[in-house]
């Protein structure tokens, strides 16, 4: 592969400031509740690790969460239950599952709202269904047919806006009124409270990841959208002697512009990357100060490299979504620009161990089918 695959590069570590942000005990408590609720398994992959110059690659599997295939269901469910209970004109939270279902039966006619390119608004139609509830899910033009049948599956309305996720955004946010309770991860002027619950959500992967790997490797790489779960990595790993890489696509990395830009800044589209979950032109604005403070690097890659990420993954029995890959896509590419010191470069050391996530498993078996022929 051609070293272009590595389209943009910024070390952020002379920006590193320490995080500190304490758990909500409460939301792994809620998760656990939830009917099905297991801990997602951790895997190596060292073929990967070979092909990288890696001490080893811990790769952290959200392939299936609650039947669902991505991460997502987790910020979605707490968020929900946050906003339903405030609906409800609870002061708290409710603690269960069960109270939640309570609390939505109190709720008359009340329709969830969310703007996706797939897995989030997957997760919130479903949290819809199992609370009884209505749900629209606005997706942009671009969405893959499989992704849209998924989510009408769960029993939402899907709109498909003729426009970009950004688009998607802005018409999911004109359609909140009393009935219309939006959903969404990502932030704007006026709504920040449940993207901010959406990204407490994702809290419970690193509480599993901390029960699960005796040391978290030193070498972190995130991949990032509007930020939301990069926010919650950082919240958990950030800290003295780990480097944590952000990835974005090249065609949408809008969290790297706005890093430079000191603000969250539209990177003008067409967001055309096979990472369809990273195809955001405009960060979440309360996940950027995270991002600053605890990203050290951040990459904007082409497809070539995701492509190849889910296959080397493959090769070691991981079956990942282009999204899902994108992590080790940005290891990749860094490793491929910097054959002979890509990990020193960072600070990580000359052959350090390696974390990821995979985000997904394949949600367009489409694309996965042509990916993985090559």
């Amino acid at each position: 592969m051609a070293q272009a695959s590595l389209r943009d590069f910024h070390d952020n570590a002379g920006s590193r400031t320490p995080i500190s942000r304490t758990p909500d005990p409460r939301v792994r408590r809620f998760h656990r509740s939830m009917p099905g609720y297991e801990p997602t398994r951790v895997a190596q992959a060292p073929r990967v690790t070979a092909r990288l110059g890696l001490a080893g690659l811990v790769v952290k599997l959200e392939t299936e969460r609650f039947g669902l295939p991505a991460f997502k269901v987790l910020g979605a469910s707490w968020a929900v239950c946050r906003a339903l209970s405030r609906q409800a004109g609870h002061e708290e939270p409710v603690a269960t599952f069960a109270e939640l279902r309570e609390v939505a039966a109190s709720l008359d006619e009340l329709t969830l709202v969310a703007a996706t390119d797939g897995n989030h608004g997957r997760a919130v139609a479903r949290m819809a269904r199992l609370l009884g509830l209505g749900a629209r899910i606005l997706v942009p033009a671009h969405t893959a047919a499989a992704r849209i049948e998924a989510i009408a599956g769960e029993g939402a309305a899907v709109d498909v806006v003729d426009g970009s996720y950004d688009d998607a955004v802005a018409a999911s946010a004109a359609l909140a009124d009393d009935r219309r309770l939006v959903i969404s991860d990502t932030s704007w002027a006026g709504y920040e409270d449940v993207p901010g619950w959406v990204a407490d959500g994702y809290a419970t992967i690193f509480a599993e990841l901390a029960e699960q790997v005796d040391d978290i490797p030193p070498l972190v790489a995130v991949q990032i959208g509007v930020g939301a779960l990069a926010s919650a990595a950082v919240r958990a790993l950030a800290g003295p002697g780990r480097v944590i890489v952000g990835v974005e696509p090249a065609a949408a990395a809008c969290t790297l512009a706005a890093v430079r830009a000191g603000v969250p800044v539209l990177v003008p589209g067409p967001h055309d990357s096979i990472m369809a979950g990273l195809n955001c032109g405009t960060a979440s604005r309360i996940a950027m100060p995270e991002l600053i403070a605890g990203i050290d690097a951040f990459c904007a890659i082409d497809d070539r490299a995701a492509e190849a990420a889910v296959r080397m993954l493959l090769d070691d029995g991981l079956a990942c979504g282009e999204t899902g890959a994108a992590g080790v896509a940005g290891l990749l590419a860094l490793r491929e620009r910097w054959p002979e010191d890509s990990w020193e470069r960072l600070g990580a050391g000359a052959a350090p161990a390696a974390l990821a996530l995979c985000t997904e498993a394949p949600t367009d078996p489409a694309s996965f089918a042509r990916i993985t022929a090559a």
